[in-house]
């Protein structure tokens, strides 16, 4: 089962004993120190949370009248506290404020143990490599104030920078056990297609994985309530979907954002024909490397499970590529896609996807 990268302490705050009991254990095999308490607030609360508390369980019924008023009290008084609420479908529209003005850091359903586990993973691993994050980039900052820096150092910034972006996405993906492994699988589909197109020299092939690999990272911005929906989405909540190109692109400018890893971050949901977002641009005014990445994402998009429908075969993708020629991609990157045989996309994908990683941990949340 996935752990937890260092100890943690979690509070449960839960009225029934036996339900308290139950998600103390539960949330207990990630390896974190639980604690727990009967009401909220409670006299003991301080103390716990004076005391390096990491994450915060509560359900959202055992909050005062105010319930937003008191959540946000509670989360300016100790700010770097993650909160995962509990609350079922009555208290939506409460939990998407809080999340939405930034007062919680997850959602999970009060009775659905691999939710709230799945929840907690994310809040509190999502936290550790932020602040790693924020260590990586004060590191990059004092070596550019520098007028003068070792070799050795470069390298070694180097190595935590790389390290930094798998962390991030395989955490990114752990959000989501239907996608996990996505990443990995459309970096090298990206790499191979760049390959055929004649892009041979490794820094660029090596651009172009680091921005495959972080094509996704402004969806650490989105909540859980948003991405996990099971329904469709309303069109507020495409809204917010839609940002997720730039505020990834925000996200690691201040880290080491070469230009090749930048534009794929920024423009991988640009069309051909400039019906793409976020700023619909049009065929070479498309940067080549994110028109690469858009075919590969289609290609494990079409050929993966989702919940709302099976996979398809990569003859079925090879006929939906195929007819988005000119519209959706570059006809350019769609030959060469078609030069090189189904079954050796096939391999590809075998090769580099984690399937049975992912279905371990989804098989040990499973069993809980």
């Amino acid at each position: 089962m996935e752990r937890l990268m260092s100890p943690k302490k979690f509070l449960i705050v839960e009225r029934d004993p036996e339900r308290r009991q139950t998600l103390a254990r539960t949330l207990g095999r990630l390896g974190a120190e639980v604690l727990s308490l009967p009401v909220f607030p409670a006299p003991k609360l301080d103390s716990h949370l004076r005391d390096g508390l990491d994450l915060l369980v509560a359900d959202v019924r055992l909050f005062s009248n105010d319930r937003f008023r008191s959540i946000q009290a509670l989360k300016k008084s100790y700010p770097r506290l993650s909160v995962l609420l509990l609350a079922d479908k009555n208290d939506n529209p409460l939990a998407l404020r809080l999340l939405r003005d930034g007062v919680i850091d997850a959602v999970a359903c009060p009775d659905n143990d691999l939710h709230i586990v799945s929840a907690a993973l994310t809040v509190v691993q999502k936290k550790e490599l932020e602040e790693k994050l924020e260590e990586v980039k004060k590191r990059f900052r004092k070596l550019k104030a520098e007028e003068s820096r070792s070799l050795h150092k470069a390298l070694e910034l180097e190595e935590v920078y790389d390290t930094t972006i798998e962390n991030l996405m395989t955490a990114l993906d752990l959000r989501d056990v239907e996608t996990f492994g996505h990443s990995q699988t459309v970096a090298k589909y990206s790499q191979v297609l760049a390959g055929i197109l004649g892009i041979r020299e490794k820094t660029a092939l090596d651009h172009i994985r680091k921005g495959a690999l972080l094509h996704d990272i402004g969806k650490i911005a989105i909540p859980d309530i948003i991405l996990k929906k099971p329904g469709s989405l309303n069109g507020d909540e495409w809204d917010k979907i839609r940002l997720h190109p730039a505020l990834g692109f925000g996200l690691i400018r201040e880290i080491k954002l070469v230009q090749e890893v930048g534009n794929i971050i920024l423009h991988h949901h640009e069309r051909y024909d400039g019906e793409g977002y976020p700023s619909g641009l049009k065929k070479d005014l498309i940067p080549l490397e994110a028109r690469i990445f858009a075919l590969a994402d289609a290609l494990d998009a079409i050929t993966s499970h989702r919940p709302y429908r099976k996979p398809r075969d990569f003859k079925a993708a090879l006929r939906e590529i195929q007819k988005a020629r000119g519209s959706q991609f570059d006809p350019v990157v769609v030959d060469a896609f078609c030069s090189l045989e189904l079954g050796e996309w096939e391999k590809i994908r075998y090769e580099t996807t984690s399937i049975l990683t992912c279905m371990e941990v989804f098989s040990d949340l499973r069993n809980l």
